[in-house]
């Protein structure tokens, strides 16, 4: 039995700020964006929640993999941003679509959390006798971006990506394929590097208000450790799946920085023709970046049966993960 990607589906808010937007904020420039980062624009939140972008990409998924909420088993949300502590994203998901027959919950892996959850899915769906699963990836960082640091708020965006998976039974995958590899890891003593507090340690023994916190970087080290360790884990999923980058069709990162992605593409000795960017449109959308790309590259007809594609991602955590698969 493989489990394969059946169907995708993303969905980003209507509203876009661009570089040129930003510079009326901050000290900072079109250019500037541009040559460090590749982003020229991003979209943003005006009041939908991120279980709100989930549910609208999780029904294009259904649509597009030919599949209704009675059908679903299981749904992952990778996300860091969940509109409340809970319930999870999943269970507004699971509500707003209708998915009465899933079980859901959410997975905190920042940008690695589709990966995550993608490998984590296919255990459960052929562990538990599951057989179609959504697995999503959404964030709103909009609402933990301090907008007034130049150094961070350039760089991220909100959205939202899902995979429908399925376990198929050898009469139904004629193709063959599926997930052929996967491999993630996570190294905490790293984790002061990228972070967000959630609230401020406030209560009536302290006698101060819990306040939200916002996202704080170094990028200077998530830009060292993203280069080193990203193709470090493809090249382990090559090794599982006994094949080599040439064999590759595409790999689709992180959309973080176009320069890491450049770096990764060295490393591994792959043109970037290989390496299918979008972060000029959306900017970083952490859980979101990698489903996101999946799907425009499947509308786009970039995939076909037999194409051998890596997801492969970096986060807080530190984490990073990549899935070597079959179309």
């Amino acid at each position: 039995m493989n489990t394969k990607i059946i169907g995708t589906g993303s969905y980003v808010p209507e509203r876009v700020v661009t570089n040129d937007d930003l510079a009326d904020m901050v000290d900072t420039s079109d250019e500037w964006i541009r040559t460090r980062t590749g982003i020229r624009k991003r979209h943003v939140s005006e009041g939908e929640g991120t279980a709100a972008m989930a549910a609208e990409a999780a029904r294009r998924a259904m649509e597009n993999g030919g599949v209704g909420p009675e059908d679903i088993d299981l749904i992952l949300v990778g996300t860091t941003t969940a509109d409340d502590c809970f319930p999870s994203a999943a269970c507004e998901v699971q509500k707003a679509i209708g998915a009465v027959g899933a079980v859901g919950f959410d997975i905190s892996a920042a940008c690695s959390g589709f990966i995550f959850a993608l490998n984590t899915a296919e255990a459960l769906l052929k562990s538990y006798g599951y057989r179609t699963g959504l697995v999503i990836g959404a964030d709103n960082l909009s609402k933990i971006v301090d907008w007034s640091d130049r150094s961070t708020c350039v760089l991220f965006g909100d959205g939202a990506g899902a995979a429908v998976v399925r376990v198929l039974e050898e009469e139904e995958d004629r193709d063959g394929g599926g997930i052929l590899a996967a491999d993630m890891g996570s190294d905490g003593r790293k984790a002061e590097v990228l972070r967000c507090q959630s609230r401020t340690m406030g209560n009536f023994l302290t006698g101060t208000k819990p306040e939200p916190g916002y996202i704080t970087m170094e990028g200077q080290e998530v830009f060292k450790f993203a280069v080193k360790k990203v193709p470090e884990c493809i090249q382990r999923v090559l090794e599982k799946g006994g094949l080599d980058a040439g064999d590759i069709k595409y790999f689709v990162l992180h959309q973080a920085n176009y320069r890491i992605c450049e770096s990764i593409a060295k490393r591994l000795k792959v043109s970037m023709d290989k390496i299918p960017m979008n972060i000029e449109h959306y900017g970083n959308t952490s859980g979101a970046t990698i489903p996101i790309l999946l799907d425009e590259l499947n509308r786009e007809g970039k995939l076909e049966p037999g194409d051998k594609i890596i997801l492969a991602g970096f986060g807080a955590g530190l984490t990073w993960g990549a899935v070597l698969l079959q179309w």
